[in-house]
């Protein structure tokens, strides 16, 4: 067992190494081993892949299949797929501005930032810093770190802060009984800086900071990760995924803020594994893998006797994520 496995109850790395998911072989060799398993762009040829790229539209994006389309035509739901889509394209198979479909992408995403600086429209006409915090994260993984628009659209999210530091969406403080369909098209609701900030968004919207080299080590982003880190295992402020279950409900490629994610950003933004809520953080990931070796990504699927196929993938991916957080922290969490 590699050092940074012996915290773990079992070695998670002959499962991810049986796995018959060439991605997720590919990098458990190159992240956990520290092997050079070959040219990244290898993965791109994989069926999956080609099958993403075959319903690229001419435009950049991707048609969002449901049918809310067509009930709410106030909300950009091709962007919501297209979020989706180039997110499994670079967290799973490590595409990059080098592929013509990551160009033709991210001039889609870039045609929906406005000129106040963020990119607009899965909630209509609203701000939206939390899509938009992981959008710029896809973008500067891709390498769109240095562009005018991603280093524009990062200043407009510090700008977006609440007084204590963390974010909120600025629709989550409307009651719910004054909410209307013709707010989806109205002018944007201006954040109430005073409020609390939620978690949900604070996660979401650190994660292009976390990313990007120059902007890890501000203030504003250290202060907003202690915020995250205070409200472990705590109910939102907010009514959206509000409840405490929520931090151990995982999904990969990552969307949502939960205890991984979260971790995966600290572990990005320089905390260690001495700091007290990252200590109980990587605790429950010791206490909580299963035999099989690998981490249940929600209650409700606990409730089953054998996971499917598409969620055993889902659990060597998150499993794959895990094992990257506790190798970058190196060390144990107290026992």
């Amino acid at each position: 067992m590699t050092e940074w496995a012996e915290p773990l109850r079992f070695d998670p790395l002959p499962m991810l190494l049986a796995s018959q998911h060439k991605a997720i072989h590919y990098f458990t060799r190159r992240d956990l081993l520290l092997e050079h398993p070959g040219p990244l762009d290898t993965l791109w040829a994989l069926p999956v892949v080609q099958g993403i790229l075959k319903k690229q539209q001419q435009d950049g994006f991707w048609r969002y299949p449901g049918r809310n389309r067509q009930i709410y035509t106030e909300i950009n739901y091709d962007l919501l797929e297209t979020f989706r889509q180039l997110g499994i394209l670079i967290e799973k198979y490590g595409l990059d501005l080098r592929h013509p479909a990551v160009e033709k992408a991210a001039g889609y995403l870039f045609a929906c930032q406005t000129e106040e600086g963020d990119i607009r429209g899965i909630l209509g006409t609203q701000y939206m810093p939390y899509y938009h915090g992981m959008i710029l994260e896809l973008l500067i993984k891709a390498g769109y770190g240095d562009d005018p628009r991603v280093q524009r659209g990062l200043r407009w999210l510090l700008s977006m802060r609440q007084h204590d530091g963390g974010w909120i969406v600025p629709m989550q403080a409307v009651p719910a009984k004054e909410k209307t369909r013709e707010m989806w098209s109205a002018p944007p609701v201006p954040p109430e800086r005073s409020r609390p900030f939620s978690h949900l968004a604070t996660g979401m919207a650190l994660r292009p900071f976390a990313v990007h080299p120059d902007y890890r080590q501000l203030e504003a982003v250290t202060l907003a990760a202690h915020r995250l880190k205070s409200r472990f295992f705590q109910s939102d402020k907010y009514n959206d995924r509000k409840a405490r279950e929520y931090w151990t409900k995982f999904q990969y490629p990552f969307w949502w803020t939960n205890l991984l994610t979260s971790l995966d950003t600290l572990s990005l933004l320089g905390f260690g594994p001495g700091d007290e809520e990252v200590q109980q953080a990587l605790q429950w990931f010791v206490e909580n893998q299963q035999p099989d070796r690998l981490w249940l990504t929600s209650y409700e699927q606990s409730k089953r006797a054998e996971p499917s196929a598409k969620e055993h993938e889902t659990m060597l991916w998150v499993g794959l994520a895990v094992c990257r957080v506790f190798a970058r922290f190196g060390t144990s969490p107290p026992q």
